[in-house]
C-alpha cells in the first residue's frame, strides 16, 4: 500500500507533497474529501503504538469543543479522528509496511526517502 492522506488547503501539506514528489502509484487522499477510514486508521495505530500520536491537539476544534480540559482515553480520541478530519495530524504517509505522522522535518525526511 503506497497513500498519503493530505488536506489539499494545507500549505505545509502541499509543501511536503512537493518534497516527497509521490509515483504515479501513491494514492493520494484529500481527508477533507474522505476522512480516514477505522480499518486505515487502526492499522496505522498498530504500527505506531497509540491512537493519541495520531491525534492532533492543534487542531482548533480542540480547545473549542473543551476538549483540552477532559482526560481523553485511546477510545476517544479513535472516536473524534473517524468523526472529524481536523483531529488527524498530518500528512500521513504509508509505504509498505511503514507509516510516517505529521510534518516534523525527520519523519518528512524518512518519507522522501522511502518514497524516493
Amino acid at each position: 500500500m503506497k497513500r498519503i492522506y493530505h488536506l489539499s488547503s494545507c500549505s505545509t501539506c502541499q509543501r511536503i507533497l512537493k518534497e516527497i514528489s509521490p509515483s504515479a502509484d501513491v494514492e493520494l487522499i484529500d481527508i477533507k474529501v474522505q476522512n480516514i477510514d477505522a480499518e486505515t486508521l487502526d492499522w496505522i495505530k498498530s504500527k505506531i503504538g497509540s491512537y493519541e500520536a495520531l491525534f492532533s491537539k492543534r487542531a482548533m476544534k480542540f480547545k473549542s469543543m473543551g476538549l483540552n480540559q477532559m482526560q481523553l482515553t485511546e477510545a476517544d480520541y479513535r472516536k473524534y479522528m473517524l468523526e472529524e478530519y481536523t483531529f488527524l495530524k498530518r500528512p500521513f504517509m504509508i509505504f509498505g509496511e511503514q507509516v510516517f505522522i505529521g510534518n516534523a522535518a525527520k519523519e518528512v525526511e524518512k518519507a522522501k526517502i522511502a518514497f524516493g
